[in-house]
């Protein structure tokens, strides 16, 4: 298990690929972590460039701080994680769901850093994504794993029992062990104007029946580089649920962006 120590934890990173990382990969939260990638996309991806992998802090088999887990502190995190991996700068940023938000943040913090976002049905700071992550994580026992199973169902359902009850023995000690939810819930909403700084161009997948469309219709409304894909037939999941047309666009887009 490769590690790099960045502002005093340890975090798990995998590179695939030859040279120094130029596509990074941002992975979900809560049952989550840097493997949803790498059984997905990112061995393609890395057919056309180096990439790095890394779990968030609490996730996988990085540190579990008890405290961090607002936006601000995971883009320092990610900061520091490209200077210790000395990545090839301007990177790509490849996020899915609260991955994707995170990339948003990134680039607008350091718009230096990024040449371009793949952003996969991913969440907004809208003012609405912390309640709603905070409804679902703060119900109590069995309510609580059952929405947690409902909303990760295809993500669970690739893997095995063990592997399953480990990533919900995360969940909980994240949850319950850590100030997560409510530092999701702090998340400050971004007005269109503030969302519009992000100025890289922009691929933005999003499943035509998820839950959270409205965010995917937004992005293509207000960035002002943004190529909207809608997926058939598919939800929030649509990493899962249609892996191979989310790999092909992924991969013609990080081509494309290094040519250009």
């Amino acid at each position: 298990m490769a590690e790099v120590l960045i502002r005093g934890m340890r975090h798990h990173v995998q590179r695939l690929g030859a040279g120094p990382p130029t596509v990074v990969f941002l992975h979900g939260v809560v049952m989550d972590n840097l493997s949803s990638w790498y059984f997905s996309v990112a061995p393609a991806v890395a057919a056309v460039a180096p990439v790095l992998l890394y779990d968030l802090r609490g996730h996988g088999r990085s540190e579990r701080p008890a405290a961090g887990y607002d936006l601000d502190s995971l883009v320092a995190d990610l900061a520091a994680l490209l200077d210790a991996c000395e990545a090839l700068e301007p990177v790509h940023l490849v996020g899915n769901s609260m991955g994707g938000m995170l990339a948003l943040a990134f680039a607008r913090a350091h718009p230096e850093r990024v040449q371009s976002l793949v952003l996969v049905d991913a969440h907004l700071p809208d003012g609405r994504f912390g309640a709603q992550m905070g409804r679902t994580l703060r119900l109590q026992g069995r309510e609580r794993d059952e929405q947690i199973q409902l909303q990760f169902a295809d993500w669970l359902g690739r893997h095995s029992e063990r592997k399953r009850n480990r990533l919900a023995q995360t969940a909980a000690a994240l949850v319950e062990g850590t100030s997560l939810v409510a530092d999701l819930e702090a998340t400050a909403a971004w007005s269109d104007a503030r969302l519009a700084e992000v100025r890289c161009p922009v691929l933005a997948i999003y499943g035509e029946a998820s839950d959270i469309r409205d965010r995917g219709e937004r992005l293509g409304r207000v960035l002002p580089d943004c190529r909207l894909v809608w997926m058939e037939g598919c939800t929030h999941s649509v990493l899962w649920e249609a892996t191979e047309r989310v790999r092909g666009e992924i991969v013609a887009w990080v081509s494309e962006q290094q040519a250009g």
